[in-house]
């Protein structure tokens, strides 16, 4: 029976190809961006809740609870942060509260915080939620078979992620064979600042290397290239894609409806 869990919450929104998950967080970002309201960002928020509870009661969501509070940790933080330096530095409007050299809270910067904070969490969260299950090499795919972005941009691009984990390891290593010769027993600045210059040595050296290989491979070939895994884009990519969508112009129709639209540009 567990076994069947576990391979039911593999589906859904895992199987998505990783571009069409970036095209609906791009297209719901691009609609919540163009006006500063808290309704648009409270409707977008609202709507993305629903969907995920849909999702995680139908076990379609694929993610952990535990995983998704500690992966959107740093949106929960940023949220408050950005509100309370809107609300004490943010543009004045209406009433006073309180005023104290360039601090001057009122309520429209109290109002332009609470936008800021929706708007944070409504494009933060669902970025953080489609990407958590994206794999590197299924999104450089996507992006070369679906958007037909340049291979060797693609490839170069997956390569150097690929290796950013390794420079925790190198940085742990270069520590160690440091103390172990007596150089980083004291002097924390001047320690870090030897151990980043060496860091950046390394990652040249590995960086050439890696580059030589990959030409050596044919990566670097003008030719049409062949792809190990075909990147498939059907109708439930399209389907998140519009789920995006749809979500974006509800929040932008819900806000001009009830007179809070606010064009950025204007």
């Amino acid at each position: 029976m567990s076994g069947l869990v576990a391979a039911d919450a593999t589906r859904g929104i895992r199987q998505v190809n990783p571009v069409a998950k970036l095209g609906a967080a791009l297209l719901l970002a691009l609609c919540l961006v163009l006006t500063i309201d808290w309704v648009s960002a409270a409707t977008a928020l609202g709507l993305e809740a629903l969907i995920a509870l849909a999702l995680a009661a139908m076990g379609r969501l694929g993610i952990p609870w535990r995983v998704f509070w500690l992966r959107t940790l740093p949106v929960w933080i940023a949220a408050p942060l950005a509100a309370l330096t809107i609300a004490l530095y943010g543009q004045a409007g209406g009433t006073v509260h309180w005023e104290w050299l360039a601090i001057r809270v009122s309520d429209g910067s109290l109002e332009l915080a609470l936008a800021t904070a929706l708007r944070v969490l409504a494009i933060g969260l669902p970025a953080v939620v489609l990407f958590i299950t994206v794999d590197a090499t299924d999104l450089a795919d996507g992006l070369a078979q679906v958007w037909r972005l340049p291979a060797r941009f693609v490839l170069g691009a997956l390569a150097a992620f690929r290796l950013v984990g390794l420079f925790f390891d190198d940085w742990r290593y270069l520590s160690l064979a440091r103390r172990a010769r007596g150089v980083g027993d004291s002097g924390r600045i001047r320690r870090a600042t030897g151990q980043v210059f060496a860091l950046f040595v390394l990652a040249i050296r590995r960086g050439s290397k890696l580059a030589t290989a990959m030409e050596a491979r044919g990566f670097g070939g003008t030719g049409r290239r062949t792809w190990a895994r075909e990147s498939f884009f059907g109708w439930r990519e399209w389907l998140v894609v519009i789920a995006g969508w749809m979500v974006g112009m509800i929040a932008i129709g819900t806000a001009i409806a009830t007179g809070h639209w606010n064009f950025i540009v204007g």
